[in-house]
């Protein structure tokens, strides 16, 4: 079952997270976390000036929006939808990119390399933590964002 959240102009601009919260809160009340992996998504309902021709990503509103998530949730990664894009646009918002009509979106290389590994150490703590096995899902992640992760490599921290 997909979780939705949905932001509006309002919450985006008084950096109110409140919408993530009450969903995510309520995971964490049911103790339900983890059987709701990659089943998030959200609705962005945000309003542009007319002929804006700026994506979602490139707002940088929504980008302090989601960087005020991600310090709240730094696992928040588990829940996305990945298949759905999700995971993509949540590191769009936080990573810095540029984007090619040819290419799409082309993330700054060192900058995304110290978000997944942010991300790799932080959910490798939390997954563990939480029970949950977790190289397997953090290899996915990276290969998500274009990295090959060798198995060496996590028998260094987890």
């Amino acid at each position: 079952m997909t979780m939705k959240i949905t932001l509006d102009t309002e919450y985006v601009n008084n950096l109110d997270i409140s919408p993530a919260f009450k969903v995510i809160s309520q995971l964490v009340e049911e103790d339900a976390i983890a059987s709701h992996e990659q089943q998030l998504s959200f609705e962005i309902n945000y309003t542009l000036e007319p002929g804006d021709p700026r994506e979602l990503s490139e707002i940088p509103e929504l980008r302090l929006w989601f960087v005020r998530l991600d310090a709240k949730y730094p696992w928040l990664p588990f829940l996305l939808d990945w298949k759905a894009g999700e995971l993509a646009r949540y590191t769009a918002m936080l990573v810095p990119h540029q984007f090619s009509a040819k290419e799409g979106i082309q993330y700054n290389p060192e900058a995304l390399e110290i978000f997944l590994m942010h991300k790799i150490f932080i959910l490798g703590d939390w997954l563990q933590q939480q029970g949950i096995p977790s190289q397997s899902r953090l290899k996915s992640m990276a290969q998500m964002l274009g990295y090959d992760l060798d198995d060496a490599f996590f028998e260094i921290f987890l």
